[in-house]
């Protein structure tokens, strides 16, 4: 008896096992804060190592169902992301145009809310996109999140 109860104990620890084994391994995460209101988000696209193609981060930047926050333009906008990501260098992304002039390699910073909705760095109405970029040369993942300015 005590023998078929560890056979099959055994039997549902590798059945486990072999379960954990087939589930992906999720993408690091990015984070974006405003106040006391955050949104966090798994890679938009790619995040897992590979290089992504130049049409799809294209295509990328143009998905329409990404996390949205709200942000006064007198608020700091803080940017997190996993160690992963700051291993491998990153840089925000305004419109898909570089908002900073080198990558940072730090998990954290802070940008005024007023730069994303100023005309001068690129900014359209009241809603921008803004995306954290991994990777120096080769972009390996994005991370996309919709800033809609608070009224």
């Amino acid at each position: 008896m005590r023998r078929s109860r560890a056979v099959a104990a055994a039997g549902a620890v590798s059945a486990g096992l072999l379960v954990l084994a087939a589930c992906d391994k999720p993408t690091p995460i990015a984070t974006v804060t405003v106040g006391s209101d955050s949104v966090s988000s798994e890679a938009t696209c790619g995040g897992e190592g590979d290089a992504l193609k130049a049409a799809d981060l294209t295509k990328c930047l143009q998905d329409k169902g990404i996390d949205e926050i709200s942000v006064d333009p007198d608020e700091t906008v803080r940017f997190g992301v996993d160690p992963e990501i700051a291993d491998k260098g990153w840089i925000i992304l305004m419109n898909g145009q570089p908002l900073l002039s080198e990558s940072l390699t730090k998990t954290y910073t802070t940008i005024p809310g007023s730069v994303f909705f100023n005309a001068q760095y690129g900014a359209q109405g009241d809603s921008t996109l803004v995306s954290i970029k991994e990777g120096e040369d080769d972009t390996t993942g994005l991370w996309s999140f919709r800033l809609k300015k608070d009224t």
